[in-house]
Parts: C-alpha cells; structure tokens; sequence
C-alpha cells in the first residue's frame, strides 16, 4: 500500500515565464511523466503557438486566461501542483487566488512571488528599482498604449537567461520568444492578493543560484517577503534551470509534490 501511495499520479501543471511558451518545458515533461505523473503545459495568452496578440492583452488577468480555464476544469476532489517560472509566478498567484482549493501547492521557479500585504505589482516594482542601470542590456521596452512591452534582447538571452545552457536551447529561445509585459500599470491598480485566497495555499520556492535575469539576492529577498518556508535550492542553475538543469527540476518538484501532494 505503501508503495502505491508514492508513486501516485500527481498533475503539474507548468506555467512559463515572460516571452517564452510552453516550449520551453520540453526536457521536463517527459521527465515527469516517466516518473508516472500527468503533466499539463500551456501557452498563456499571445504565447507560444496561442493566437492572440499582445496588443490586444492589456491585464494580467486576459493574460492568464488560457491558465484560468485550464483550471475552471479541474474537477472539485482533484488538487493540482502548480509551477511557474519568472513572471510566470504571478499567473500561479492569480490562479491560486481564484482556485485555492483546486491547488497542492505553489512551486516558484526563480519566479516572481508576490504576497497578501501589497498590490500585486509589489515584487516587479521592487525588482526594476533594485535591478542597476543597464541590467536589461539589449532588451526593448516599447510602449503599447495603457502598458509597456517586454522583448528580450539576444545579449539578454545568451549573458542572464541561458548562459549556463546549450547553445541550441539559447537558438531554440531567440527562435520562438515573443513580445510580453509586466502589465505593471494593471497590476498597480488591482487588489492585493488575498489572504484566505492565494495565501491559503502551500507554497514553495526554487531557488536558482546562477540566475542572472532574478539574481538570487533577489530571489532570497522575495521568499523572505512572501513568507515562503520551503525552500529548495538547484546549484549552478541559471533563470532557464528547465533547460540548464532539468533533472534537478524534476527532482525537486517531485519532492516537492510527496510533501504537499
């Protein structure tokens, strides 16, 4: 009985960060799911293969919506283990927020982890305002509208994001990445996440010690400020540890998952 009950089927579902798509989780699933798990990713809105535009997408909310109805699906007795990267965390806050009883555990990724006692465009603020002049390097901020885009530059890529991995993931990532955005204007008019919502929830954080996109100073900084205990830590793994480090990110979220799960 024992042995059945640890090798139970989980459900991840894996929530990518800002210009990239579901894509970029392809070392990871087929590693989870040989381990016996169900695994779900998906493009968030004017993602990966998702249709729409970006210009069209003006609220964190209309963002995440292809995540908010994969949820609205999780039948009422299943709970999932929800995982986001980079921005990708504050996607998984918003969902934990809508559903928390639809959801094991939160699992940060080097990702943005907000909390209950600010707005939620808190940590982003706080991460461009602690970030030194010329961090972004080549990247591009252009201005659509009532929001700011995001498009990472290649210097960007191949010096913070995926300097620890292959040279084919880094052609694979300037190949499909796509214009994004903080949606910080949004963010900074909406409610704080609540307390019996998002912050009902379990949640754990990964840390990646080589990210140079969300150094860890920064990472450490926002596990402290969300009040996060479980902590998790993938040595020599830079911002696309998916990718650099994949083994060690299966590894550690199916720790996770036998915790919580």
């Amino acid at each position: 009985m024992g042995t059945e009950n640890r090798i139970e089927k989980k459900h991840y579902v894996l929530v990518h960060g800002a210009c990239h798509g579901a894509w970029c989780w392809y070392k990871l699933k087929p590693r989870l799911e040989s381990a016996g798990h169900k695994v779900t990713m998906l493009d968030l809105a004017a993602s990966g293969i998702n249709l729409e535009k970006i210009e069209d997408v003006n609220t964190l909310s209309q963002y995440s919506e292809p995540l908010l109805q994969l949820m609205a699906t999780i039948p009422p007795n299943e709970k999932v283990i929800i995982v986001g990267h980079s921005l990708g965390g504050l996607n998984i806050a918003l969902a934990m927020d809508k559903f928390p009883e639809k959801v094991a555990v939160g699992v940060f990724l080097s990702a943005f982890a907000p909390d209950t006692e600010h707005k939620p465009s808190y940590v982003t603020d706080k991460y461009n305002e602690t970030m030194p002049k010329g961090h972004w390097l080549d990247s591009e901020f252009p201005e659509d509208g009532n929001k700011t885009l995001l498009l990472f530059g290649r210097k960007m890529l191949a010096e913070k994001l995926y300097q620890v991995g292959s040279i084919e993931d880094l052609e694979l990532g300037k190949t499909l990445l796509r214009p994004s955005s903080f949606f910080s204007e949004d963010l900074s008019q909406q409610c704080n996440f609540s307390k019996q919502g998002y912050g009902s929830v379990p949640c754990a954080f990964i840390v990646c010690t080589e990210d140079f996109a969300i150094p860890l100073k920064f990472q450490l900084w926002m596990i402290q400020n969300a009040g996060i205990n479980d902590v998790l830590e993938i040595k020599g793994a830079d911002h696309m540890a998916m990718l650099s480090k994949p083994q060690q990110v299966c590894d550690s979220l199916l720790q996770i998952a036998t915790k919580y799960a």
